[in-house]
């Protein structure tokens, strides 16, 4: 997508900018001279994540753009405020406004903590309500008003329930907004739409979800930020209530090459579709394996015995290093040619498996297909990635589930 300059002198609000898609949009539209309000909490480095609202702000001016950054929690009304008046101080108004930031959590409703749920209500819903809320009132004064949500289209199928309902209705709340505020606004000339991603997309904090395999099955973030400039040039009134998927926006621009925005351009053909299309979960799980993992995958079904070898090689490497890296009890439901229960004592004494029901209780209990079974503790598939596509079911403490990990990798080596 090539930059036109529409947007300079443009005053662009966008939430969750430090990194990812949001600091994307931001360096696109800084091409074009464009003023960006950096909106995020990252003042100080994340450990795992990189990028903080300074090192961002440094990036969109070496852009071409001028940057404005805020430390802005979208759960807190005041810091919002406080926000929309420097940017309007600074900059002289609000010209668009792009609700990205967002929080999530694919868990099950016996697994969700309300803590949980509450923050993916808070930042989702709530503050793209709020952040919106405060910023209309300068967008009514524009001549160019747009507000973009980073959210998905209103797929009522009940799959994308099902296993994560939490989450799912604290995205529909983004899309549900734009729903309401589009036709609430039309008579301001504000135009509200959403943007969504064809597939996945390779950003830090998806690789931290899912681990470095991951972009193997992914899009670049450019794909979001020249979708988002194509949508944010348009004419408000021409363009407001659409539910819009990254890639078609690109071809109705004309832009037919998507294989531009594949990480690894051989796998262009086979990307995992994201969440909430008209995708069935069946072939969501199909198509991250090949992604993830090569086509040659599909056919690596687990031979007769691997599984019960498996656990005998996991009891044979147990120590007290282990178990106090671990200090969790796991219970494993396997299904398919080799289903039947066993379990994983990594938190008392040095260790115990065997076959049949833990004899103390669980922290977690995996379910898991015993085709993907053995690819997950061999290396070829990720814990992450298992969960989020379906192979991999959870119930109990997700976080000590994940410590499996460290495990994982020290069997590698010896499958």
């Amino acid at each position: 997508m090539i930059n036109t300059g529409k947007l300079a002198g443009r005053t662009i609000f966008i939430t969750g900018a430090s990194r990812g898609i949001g600091k994307a949009i931001a360096l696109k539209a800084a091409q074009d001279g464009a003023n960006i309000v950096v909106a995020a909490k990252t003042a100080e480095p994340h450990p795992k994540l990189p990028g903080t609202i300074f090192t961002a702000a440094a990036e969109i001016e070496a852009a071409g753009g001028k940057a404005l950054p805020c430390v802005v929690d979208v759960r807190d009304e005041n810091a919002v405020r406080t926000a929309v008046k420097n940017a309007v101080e600074k900059f002289g108004g609000i010209d668009i406004l792009v609700n990205n930031a967002s929080a999530i959590s694919l868990t099950p409703t016996e697994q969700t903590d309300m803590k949980r749920y509450d923050l993916m209500h808070n930042i989702n819903t709530r503050g793209t309500f709020l952040v919106s809320k405060e910023c209309i009132p300068y967008l009514k004064n524009s001549n160019h008003a747009h507000i973009l949500n980073i959210s998905p289209p209103l797929n009522m199928s009940a799959h994308w329930f099902s296993n994560h309902v939490a989450y799912t209705m604290a995205k529909y709340g983004m899309s549900m907004c734009v729903l309401g505020m589009a036709e609430e606004f039309k008579k301001d000339n504000v135009a509200v739409n959403a943007l969504w991603p064809r597939t996945a997309i390779y950003t830090a904090a998806m690789e931290m979800l899912t681990g470095k395999e991951s972009n193997q099955f992914s899009r670049k973030p450019e794909i979001m930020s020249d979708a988002a400039y194509a949508i944010l040039c348009k004419e408000p009134k021409n363009c407001t209530g659409n539910f819009l998927i990254d890639d078609e926006v690109l071809q109705a621009a004309g832009i037919t090459d998507m294989k531009q925005y594949a990480c690894i351009p051989e796998n262009a053909d086979k990307l995992m579709p994201d969440f909430f299309l008209d995708v069935a979960p069946e072939k969501l799980v199909e198509f991250a394996a090949e992604g993830s993992h090569a086509a040659s995958l599909k056919k690596a079904a687990a031979p007769a015995g691997k599984i019960e070898g498996l656990f005998q090689k996991i009891e044979s490497l147990l120590s007290d290093e282990i178990v106090k890296k671990t200090g969790a009890v796991f219970e494993f439901n396997v299904k398919g040619e080799e289903a039947g229960l066993w379990f994983a004592d990594l938190k008392n004494g040095i260790g115990k498996v065997g076959k049949g029901k833990s004899p103390v209780a669980a922290d977690a209990t995996l379910t898991m297909d015993s085709k993907h079974f053995f690819d997950m503790f061999s290396g070829k598939l990720k814990p992450a990635s298992a969960f989020m596509t379906g192979k991999l079911k959870i119930s109990g403490d997700l976080q000590k589930a994940m410590k499996l990990e460290k495990l994982m990798g020290g069997l590698k080596s010896k499958l």
